[in-house]
């Protein structure tokens, strides 16, 4: 069963922790209020049930990235960084068919990855890229849905080699992994079904004289 909110990796950011609410910036980064204000407003439109961002929370998580040992603080970046760019791929893959809707919202999110004077600009060391981490993190319940059943479908892809075009290839998963299901389902109802009341006595096949 899949969580009420699903996060991109099983250590989510500590993006509500509790911190010094004066916490300093690392040398030489500043964040703009206004540039906050937009990085938020961006956020909600790909996932409206997002959390608040705010400048605190920014700068706090900055200082908390900061305070790791560096291969700790690059594996924070790297596992979110993965998952980014599966549904950079699922954009682009001509035999996917994403809804027009959760395109524009991909498209929004890159646009803004792909920009390099952003909340944080990205020539910042280590830093420069907790914002995308950050937006893909929030954004990330908007997106599950379609990204999970895209892995399935690449994996099914991979593994049975579907002719035809991209529709052909999606009709034979759907297909296949329909099947899958009713052979599960059958599968339970016979385990759970009962040959005999738990009550009622085994009946002797055999009486020896």
């Amino acid at each position: 069963m899949r969580a009420a909110i699903p996060t991109i990796t099983e250590e989510p950011l500590p993006f509500t922790g509790a911190f010094e609410s004066a916490a300093p910036l690392p040398p030489g980064l500043s964040l703009r209020p206004d540039a906050v204000a937009r990085f938020d407003a961006l956020l909600h439109e790909l996932n409206p049930d997002a959390l608040r961002v705010d400048p605190v929370r920014v700068r706090n998580l900055c200082v908390w990235l900061a305070s790791l040992p560096p291969q700790a603080a690059q594996d924070v970046l790297d596992r979110r960084l993965r998952r980014m760019e599966e549904l950079r791929a699922m954009l682009d893959d001509g035999d996917w068919d994403a809804g027009d809707a959760i395109r524009e919202r991909l498209r929004m999110l890159f646009a803004y990855i792909d920009h390099d004077d952003d909340l944080i600009p990205d020539h910042e060391p280590l830093i420069g890229k907790l914002d995308d981490v950050l937006l893909i993190e929030l954004a990330w319940p908007a997106f599950v849905a379609e990204a999970e059943d895209y892995r399935d479908f690449c994996q099914y892809r991979a593994e049975e080699h579907p002719i035809g075009d991209g529709p052909a290839q999606r009709g034979a998963w759907i297909r296949d992994r329909l099947a899958e299901i009713a052979l599960w389902q059958h599968h339970l109802r016979v385990n759970d079904s009962r040959y005999a009341s738990d009550s009622a006595k085994p009946r002797e096949l055999f009486h020896i004289l």
